[in-house]
């Protein structure tokens, strides 16, 4: 089983539902914790990276690359 590609901005849906409704989360900052922010009610949160790999199902939206 490879692991999964992410990268900072990409919006991901998890294994598990948020309370608001929603299972989409924003990758906003990456390291050996990733902080996601749901996309229903805008709540943040800081998991451990591979906590993280484990809860996420899969990649909604790419973020786009940078133009350059």
């Amino acid at each position: 089983m490879g692991s999964k590609q992410f990268q900072l901005n990409d919006i991901v849906e998890m294994k598990k539902q948020h309370p608001c409704g929603t299972n989409a989360w924003k990758i906003i900052r990456m390291g050996a914790d990733i902080r996601i922010k749901c996309e229903g009610c805008q709540h943040s949160v800081m998991i451990p990276r591979n906590e993280f790999e484990k809860k996420m199902k899969k990649l909604l939206v790419q973020a786009n690359p940078e133009q350059g």
